[in-house]
């Protein structure tokens, strides 16, 4: 359903993207994650057709964003981080503006109006104008406008960011049920617990180049099947000395994350590299997307 083949921008001396691959099936969520910079919102630009890449190709349902941009928006949803709606009028004459720029009218788009406002849990309030909602209500607005026209493909940039937990239990679930109606979504965040919880596939992009994908079972066995050690207590660069080089992800003054096989038969004898009082708190446990995400870009994900 949506297709990116190869495609590469320059901004003047700066290669934002480098030959950047990716596809969405029906049904599917793939989250695209990456560090700050890392080119994940020029790839969505040139998907959505803001941007035309200098190479390469974005197909939606088959159809060139580029080449036949009316054909492939008519399938095509965006939720941008950006607000996009009129404060000054309510939620429902949001929704009526923006379903009828997608042909939308009459009992059709009233029909439409009320099943996501439902949807998103704002049909109490459709009358309200915009103004008068919270961040997390239009967040979820937001959200419903980029439905209105029932996309087969969605693109979601961070569409709960800095929203409250009632608005963002919403969306989420509002989201997974688009899955399971058959779109396929394209899903950006720098919340790891929502992308672990939603995607079905996820790819790393760092310095505008693809560096993995696939599911997350499929990422640990790229890493080797290695499991996360987190260790809690005070800790300075002298006991940073003692360990392998190769197998720390993150070391701050009160946390050390590791990422080695076997990592229950070795915590001992890591412990036993430690003064008894540096070490507070010990813990075990597969290797999550967060953590294999700090190893694959050496850097955590709000970076």
């Amino acid at each position: 359903m949506l297709n990116v083949v190869q495609i590469s921008k320059r901004f003047g001396q700066i290669e934002a993207i480098k030959k950047v691959s990716f596809e969405v099936k029906p049904g599917e969520i793939y989250g695209l994650l990456g560090p700050n910079g890392a080119g994940k919102s020029t790839s969505i630009r040139c998907l959505s057709g803001l941007t035309v890449p200098d190479e390469g190709e974005c197909l939606i349902n088959g159809h060139s964003i580029h080449n036949e941009p009316i054909q492939a928006k008519k399938h095509l949803g965006l939720v941008p981080q950006d607000l996009a709606m009129y404060q000054d009028l309510s939620a429902r004459e949001n929704l009526q503006f923006w379903g009828r720029a997608y042909g939308l009218s009459g009992q059709v788009l009233k029909l439409r109006q009320q099943e996501v406002l439902e949807q998103v849990g704002l049909d109490k309030r459709a009358k309200e104008p915009v103004n008068n909602f919270s961040g997390g209500m239009k967040r979820r607005l937001n959200f419903a406008c980029g439905i209105i026209h029932q996309p087969k493909a969605l693109l979601l940039d961070e569409p709960t960011v800095g929203v409250d937990p009632q608005s963002r239990e919403h969306l989420l679930s509002a989201i997974e049920d688009l899955k399971n109606q058959g779109t396929a979504v394209l899903y950006t965040t720098h919340y790891m617990q929502e992308a672990e919880r939603l995607c079905d596939r996820v790819g790393i992009i760092d310095q505008g180049e693809i560096i993995a994908q696939g599911s997350v079972t499929e990422l640990r066995k790229q890493m080797g099947e290695k499991d996360l050690i987190t260790l809690e207590g005070q800790f300075s660069e002298t006991d940073k000395a003692q360990l392998d080089h190769s197998e720390i992800l993150e070391f701050t003054p009160q946390q050390i994350r590791l990422m080695t096989s076997n990592a229950s038969s070795q915590l001992s004898e890591i412990l036993a590299r430690f003064d008894s009082q540096k070490v507070h708190q010990a813990s075990v446990q597969q290797a999550n997307l967060e953590s294999l995400f700090i190893k694959l870009t050496g850097r955590e994900l709000r970076d």
